[in-house]
């Protein structure tokens, strides 16, 4: 076990330790606090520490009172805020409003130890016990609420969450640079008022001080739909979002506006991509991969990733659902081999380290190295996707790194198995069989995750997804090749239901599709409205902001239920649900006990 020192301070006593009185800034996380590249608050945390702030961390404070948020005092520069790496209400609650049983980032996987809306109740106990203090927000839940976003858990649009919350900046995307800028300004003496030129952030004002300020006039920036707009008219929330979507680009993205009842909400353009270099110095940071030995239980969370090594940042795929692009962005930024080498040596050094990388990679695995030529100039396009509805012929995909990188990785001693824990994008794996192979003969563990989220040509199309063509390509080639060398390896698919644009005839042929191909899973994912993602827009509005066209949204319980019961057709559970989808859908030949039939007969639920 690491020394406690060896951690950022959490308390008085480990401050006394350090011989420190006060720090420069103080991270208050709705996480656990686990040192390892994969936490948010640590990746921030070990970023200050390493630019000579002194740096301190909350964790998971109750909130009852203010005492958890005064037991270190006041910081010499600002409180920095995250819910976490999740959505607070994604932690708290399943896509049917029931509280979840398990808490993956908290000790023991114990729920109730992060409060609903976390950003806003920890920013209000900041607020009320140091009123003076600036108070900075960041992470996914500030990042995807910062503009005014239609919210599932009260069914209804809220206001940006710098609005609700007393807070005096917004750091919205991954943060780093925009977190050193802030913190380096204010230990100069600036106030924290004037920091509102940083790319990155989102400041507010009001508006009176906006109208002197004169920017649209100026045309400096471009005004969104008003809170009270989009609140009432859902053509009015779809030209918001269109306009915030269109200005993700670190490059051409334009300065955004929108007014809110008592105050204006401003955002700069995104803040720039990493560097390699600057990526390499981040993940090369004196991480501990270990939750703080305060716990007397693991955190869940930590498992499947402390042996893993993160390769690059980013995500091409552009899938409908998926809060990446508006967070990590869809420009990709890979580490050097040598600094991902050096990651895996340090690894082999730890006392329980057993000779497994657990998994390589980013959002997915095989984006490592990709680039395209327009990237630098323009940033990502506006008006077409990387992958959607096939690989851009513009993208620089060439397996050769990834390749080399694995290879290298297999070489270094200590290292027994590389493995993909990550999943892989199949549209992308699929242009090379080369890398297919390579990946079945020395990298899966018997199961490789693939995420092909339906079978319905319609339902995948608004998805963002690539056509069942392409994935029973990709299945062929897996299959081929295990035989060719041997192994017995699987797939293990993972599929969502209820996503706007399915319907209960489209849910039943999947699972007509799925008997027929025995392609039978348990990993079903049903769908959560999550903010700003294009098909959270869909299930508001019922219309795609790209086409204007109206689009089915599987709205109730009962056929939320139905959808994801048929995709569970072998449990004699859902037999009456999965009866209720075949009947409504005309689809009764179903129902029997030839082999095409999903079901034989229903069970009487008793009452």
């Amino acid at each position: 076990m690491s020394s406690i020192n060896s951690f950022l301070p959490t308390t008085k006593h480990e401050l006394k330790k350090r011989s420190w009185n006060q720090v420069d800034v103080i991270i208050i996380t709705g996480d656990a606090y686990v040192d390892h590249p994969s936490f948010g608050a640590a990746i921030i945390g070990r970023l200050l520490e390493k630019n000579n702030f002194k740096v301190a961390i909350i964790s998971q404070p109750k909130w009852n009172n203010i005492n958890d948020f005064t037991e270190l005092g006041a910081p010499n520069l600002f409180f920095a805020i995250t819910a976490g790496n999740t959505d607070s209400m994604v932690s708290n609650y399943t896509p049917n409003f029931r509280p979840r049983k398990k808490d993956s980032y908290s000790p023991g996987g114990n729920v109730g130890l992060r409060p609903d809306r976390a950003v806003i109740v920890y920013a209000n106990k900041v607020k009320e016990a140091y009123p003076n203090t600036p108070i900075i927000i960041s992470g996914i839940e500030s990042s995807l609420r910062r503009f005014a976003h239609y919210d599932y858990w009260s069914n209804r649009v809220r206001k940006s969450i710098l609005a609700d919350a007393p807070a005096d900046i917004l750091i919205y995307g991954m943060g780093e640079l925009q977190t050193i800028e802030i913190a380096t300004k204010l230990s100069a003496g600036y106030n924290i008022s004037s920091l509102s030129d940083i790319d990155g952030i989102v400041w507010k004002c009001s508006i009176k001080k906006w109208k002197e300020m004169n920017f649209l006039e100026q045309n400096k920036a471009i005004e969104l739909p008003s809170y009270q707009d989009v609140s009432n008219d859902k053509k009015k929330f779809l030209k918001a979002f269109k306009i915030i979507h269109e200005n993700q680009n670190p490059i051409m993205g334009k300065v955004l506006v929108q007014k809110h009842p008592k105050t204006i909400i401003i955002q700069n353009k995104p803040a720039r991509v990493l560097t390699e270099n600057e990526l390499d110095s981040l993940y090369e940071l004196p991480f501990l991969r270990a939750s703080h030995p305060s716990y007397d239980k693991p955190v869940p969370a930590l498992e499947p990733v402390k042996f893993s090594i993160t390769t690059h940042r980013g995500c091409i795929g552009g899938c409908s659902f998926c809060s990446i692009n508006a967070h990590q962005g869809r420009m990709i930024v890979s580490r050097s081999l040598k600094s991902i080498l050096n990651e895996a040596s340090s690894l082999t050094k730890m006392k329980d380290f057993k000779g497994i990388i657990n998994g390589v990679g980013g959002p997915t695995s095989n984006m490592y190295s990709i680039k395209c030529p327009k990237w630098a100039k323009d940033g990502p396009c506006n008006n077409k996707l990387c992958l959607f509805p096939v690989p851009c012929k513009n993208l620089e995909y060439d397996t050769t790194k990834i390749l080399e990188m694995l290879r290298e990785l297999r070489k270094i001693e200590g290292v027994s198995k590389v493995f993909v824990g990550y999943g892989i994008r199949y549209d992308l794996a699929v242009l090379d069989e080369n890398y297919i192979k390579e990946l079945c003969e020395h990298h899966i563990s018997g199961q490789l995750l693939v995420a092909p989220e339906h079978y319905s040509e319609k339902v995948t199309k608004i998805m963002r997804k690539p056509s069942n063509d392409v994935f029973e390509s990709f299945v062929e080639k897996f299959n081929e090749i295990n035989k060719n060398i041997n192994k017995k390896q699987f797939l293990i698919t993972y599929l969502m239901s209820g996503h706007p644009g399915c319907t209960i005839e489209d849910m039943v042929n999947t699972a007509e599709y799925i008997h027929e191909k025995n392609r039978y899973t348990e990993q079903v994912q049903e769908f959560t409205p999550t903010p700003m993602t294009l098909s959270t827009c869909i299930y508001h509005t019922g219309i795609d902001p790209f086409t204007g066209k109206e689009v089915h949204v599987p709205r109730s319980n009962k056929e939320k239920r139905i959808q994801r019961a048929l995709l569970h057709y072998k449990n004699p559970r859902n037999h009456q649900y999965i009866y209720e989808g075949l009947k409504a859908a005309k689809r009764l030949d179903l129902v029997g006990n030839s082999w095409k039939c999903l079901i034989s007969r229903v069970n009487k639920r008793k009452k």
